[in-house]
């Protein structure tokens, strides 16, 4: 045991199962977030005060409406396909195993699937208990028949594309690699959100809150599910670190 060993070995708590503790603080987790969504959009369906709010935001999507063009029209079209639910499942089946091979264990490509289906539910709950009615403009896109309030498509976003740069920040050797992946994928949810916005699909804080709801559920899911940075090493491999001039293998 070397002298630079880590107080609980990180193959132990990588290979650590997840366990009823795990589930409750994941079920927890989304009752709260749960919560405090319907808060938001109850108020903003019902409450007086907020009525304001509606007005401006309404404003807002008549502005988009009237300044769309056919090359807004393709890019925006893009920007919500790549949060499209298609696109989210094709992405996290590939990924599921991609992440397996390449790390060599399950708790990624699990943690991809909690942060994926986890933001999914509390999705469903929430927009089938506000029933807020979409912008009234013209919608570039079949309305589904969940509610405004949240956007799915941001949360989606936020969920998955920040799973994958938080995987890819974690564990990949070349850091200059996983920094450019991570932005890129940190790009991902604005692009969404405005394009849903732009689209007549959604009001400002339909993808405001939908983007908190996805980042608060992916921190749960990061924080009870994700095994602590190992930079590529895969279960069962000595962690190598510098000393000096030489490096130091831990087992």
């Amino acid at each position: 045991m070397s002298a630079f060993s880590d107080p609980v070995p990180r193959d132990r708590a990588e290979a650590a199962p997840l366990t009823r503790g795990s589930a409750v603080r994941l079920v927890a987790g989304g009752l709260v977030i749960y919560l405090a969504l319907i808060a938001v959009g109850l108020t903003l369906t019902h409450a007086s005060w907020a009525h304001g709010i509606v007005v401006q935001e309404q404003r807002i999507s008549r502005w988009f409406a009237a300044h769309r063009t056919p090359t807004l029209d393709t890019l925006t079209h893009i920007g919500t396909l790549l949060a499209e639910t298609y696109t989210v499942i094709a992405l996290c089946l590939v990924l599921f195993f991609v992440f397996r091979r390449w790390l060599g264990r399950w708790r990624e490509s699990i943690g991809l699937a909690v942060a994926i289906l986890g933001e999914l539910f509390i999705f469903l709950l929430v927009t089938n208990t506000v029933h807020r009615p979409r912008p009234p403009v013209p919608r570039l896109d079949p309305a589904p028949p969940t509610s405004s309030f949240p956007s799915g498509h941001t949360a989606a976003a936020v969920a998955l594309y920040g799973c994958i740069a938080v995987i890819v920040l974690r564990q990949m050797v070349n850091r200059r690699l996983a920094v450019v992946i991570a932005v890129l994928c940190w790009c991902v949810p604005p692009i969404v959100a405005v394009s849903r916005v732009y689209r007549g699909m959604h009001y400002p804080t339909d993808v405001f809150f939908g983007a908190l709801g996805g980042g608060l559920w992916l921190l749960v899911a990061v924080i009870v599910v994700l095994p602590p940075a190992t930079y590529g090493r895969r279960a069962g491999q000595p962690e190598r670190r510098s000393a000096g001039k030489g490096a130091i293998t831990v087992r």
